[in-house]
């Protein structure tokens, strides 16, 4: 049996990208996994992968992945997203916000004043005000339970610029957001943490690689080690020690001592970004 078996967790943005890799390792992990993101169905986006094929990949590993379409954009949507979840299973213990929108401006290169208003309501909107939402409402079902880990995927543009001015404050935003969470819930089991993962080969860079000249991809890592760092956090007992900071996802492998999907283990944070 895996480490997380009999758990519920709820990964936001999942149909690709570290949100996948995050449902990935937490299904092999023995978690029930419930996928979100607006693309159920292969063919519902232009951009590679969707919920039903995560969940089949979950399958393989020898998990149950659960889609469920959800626009994190819209309140309501969110809402009966938990509510099914309550009345399904009557519990959760692992929430992986991951859900995030990326502009076509986002690596263009171009100062925020040239750059459409939209690129703060995709960024903001969907990565940082889509976390909070659910991570309202996470609390409300890990209370009960006075148990469960919140984890909010972030990276290290929460501290110094990357990319975007819209992306940076976001990321700084979703790090406040956890450290003042783990404040109003702590004493009641419930660990709030940010995550900064390095450069990441999601499907989007790996089709990019050319576009974005000046990065290694040679050394990034996989999707799914980000998935062990929530996966190793999720079956830790005295994670709770953790709550409020954000966790660099190459120390906590370090630290817990697993290794990306190839056995490498990767250099970390981006800290160096091509100039614009």
């Amino acid at each position: 049996m895996g480490a997380l078996a009999g758990q519920v967790a709820i990964v936001t943005g999942a149909s690709r990208g570290i949100g996948k890799g995050c449902a990935l390792e937490l299904g092999a992990a023995g978690a029930t996994v419930y996928v979100t993101g607006r693309s159920l169905r292969p063919g519902d986006s232009r951009q590679p992968g969707s919920l039903e094929e995560t969940c089949e990949e979950i399958r393989e590993l020898g998990g149950r992945g659960i889609p469920v379409r959800c626009d994190h954009r819209n309140d309501d949507s969110a809402i009966a997203l938990f509510e099914r979840v309550e009345k399904e299973v009557d519990r959760l213990d692992v929430l992986v916000n991951s859900a995030f929108v990326i502009p076509k401006e986002l690596t263009s290169g171009r100062p925020f004043w040239e750059t459409p208003f939209s690129n703060w309501d995709d960024m903001v909107g969907v990565g940082t005000r889509g976390a909070y939402v659910a991570a309202a409402l996470a609390a409300r079902a890990m209370l009960r339970a006075q148990s469960g880990l919140i984890a909010n995927i972030s990276s290290s543009g929460a501290a110094e610029y990357a990319w975007h001015v819209a992306y940076g404050v976001g990321k700084a935003a979703l790090d406040r957001f956890s450290a003042d969470a783990a404040h109003e819930l702590s004493g009641q089991g419930v660990a709030v943490v940010s995550l900064w993962p390095g450069l990441v080969l999601t499907e989007r860079n790996a089709a990019a690689q050319q576009a974005v000249p000046g990065l290694d991809f040679s050394r990034a890592e996989s999707p799914r080690f980000c998935g062990r760092a929530v996966v190793a956090l999720a079956a830790d007992p005295e994670r709770m020690r953790h709550s409020g900071r954000a966790l660099i996802c190459r120390e906590l492998a370090q630290s817990y001592g697993f290794r990306d999907v190839d056995g490498r283990l990767p250099p970390g944070p981006l800290h160096e970004r091509p100039a614009r």
